[in-house]
């Protein structure tokens, strides 16, 4: 989560998205995006109605035909999707309001104030852009908070802000909140996997969780601009809040067509990181996505990630090799793969082949 800052990156002018908007100033150049990787209403206006819905109440206190049926919409939402949205997920919606409130109270102080927190090049910590590494490289239409939350290691004290009032209890309030739901899911995908239900929580020991506030204001041009590069996510779980009133912007990549997707009243995006992947031996499978813009509306998402400590060594689970399905993934130390992933721009699901291999698959 906190590489040492790379002295002799040199990113070049990273111009604030929001005080583009605010002066109406053209869109600079680097934000502008190569015409095959433009948002375009053909690949935008896809439906989302099938993205899965899991039910966590009925998971955890449903009748045994209940928690069956939740059990196979899991199954199907992680090996057909690698995306699904969970409701009753038991977090107090006063909680979910709060942080909502502080993330964008955040976003709205001067910028002065703001870049008291700015992210240091070749980090992925404070106020800023992350995942930038050249003078050339295209910009996303996008402001990011990123805080490490656990271990107690990861996190940079200097970078907690002080205002808004309670920004920091809320955070950790939720965090903690979160970090229940990843174990819970966790769990349950075991289960989906014909695995001890313990495997995943015993095996990541004191798991690591990181997140991250993201700020997309309007676009005069949002079919020019990416609000956030196409990419997988290097977590074992990611858990995405979209603000209420937001505009519909997270996409992700089904049968090589972007799907929009619309978040339920009170629910919480749900998608499985490479981790999860490599471990599965390729069962359940990481999913490329990305943030587009919209013209009038902003958007303000809040996303966690909760992976297994870096001490891990990782690789495809015994139970999941077989004669017929070898080993696709070789076995890596967890944290040297988080610091190839947060070393290296966006890019689709490229930071994965780290793990892959390129050969003729082995026994492992």
């Amino acid at each position: 989560m906190a590489p040492v800052p790379i002295s002799s990156i040199k990113v070049g002018k990273i111009d604030d998205v929001q005080e583009l908007r605010k002066a109406k100033s053209k869109i600079p150049e680097r934000f502008v995006r190569d015409k095959t990787e433009r948002p375009t209403l053909a690949t935008s206006s896809i439906s989302s109605t099938h993205i899965p819905i899991i039910d966590l109440h009925k998971l955890s206190n449903g009748s045994k035909d209940e928690i069956l049926s939740e059990l196979l919409q899991l199954s199907t939402a992680c090996d057909e999707w690698g995306f699904f949205q969970v409701i009753n997920h038991g977090i107090d919606q006063n909680l979910v309001e709060q942080i909502e409130k502080v993330s964008k109270g955040f976003f709205m102080l001067p910028l002065a104030e703001k870049q008291k927190y700015a992210m240091a090049p070749g980090t992925v910590q404070g106020y800023g852009q992350a995942f930038v590494f050249s003078e050339d490289q295209k910009l996303d239409w996008c402001n990011m908070f990123a805080l490490g939350v656990e271990p107690n290691f990861i996190r940079s004290p200097k970078l907690w802000p002080k205002n808004p009032v309670n920004f920091s209890e809320t955070v950790d309030l939720y965090s903690k909140e979160v970090r229940k739901l990843c174990q819970k899911l966790l769990k349950y995908i075991a289960m989906t996997l014909g695995l001890k239900e313990d495997v995943f929580n015993e095996m990541f020991g004191v798991a690591v969780q990181a997140i991250r506030m993201n700020y997309y204001p309007p676009c005069s041009r949002p079919d020019l601009v990416l609000g956030l590069s196409p990419h997988s996510d290097g977590s074992a779980l990611t858990v995405l809040q979209e603000s209420k009133g937001s505009s519909v912007g997270l996409q992700i990549l089904k049968d090589d067509k972007w799907v929009s997707v619309q978040p339920i009243p009170n629910a919480l995006v749900i998608n499985i990181g490479d981790t999860i992947e490599v471990l599965t031996n390729g069962r359940y499978k990481s999913v490329e996505h990305r943030a587009v813009t919209h013209k009038q509306k902003d958007r303000l998402s809040i996303v966690t990630f909760y992976a297994p400590t870096y001490e891990l060594e990782i690789g495809p689970l015994a139970e999941l090799v077989e004669e017929n399905k070898p080993c696709n993934y070789r076995r890596y130390n967890h944290g040297e793969y988080s610091k190839h992933y947060v070393t290296n721009k966006l890019q689709g699901k490229r930071t994965l082949d780290f793990a892959k291999i390129q050969t003729k698959p082995n026994p492992c």
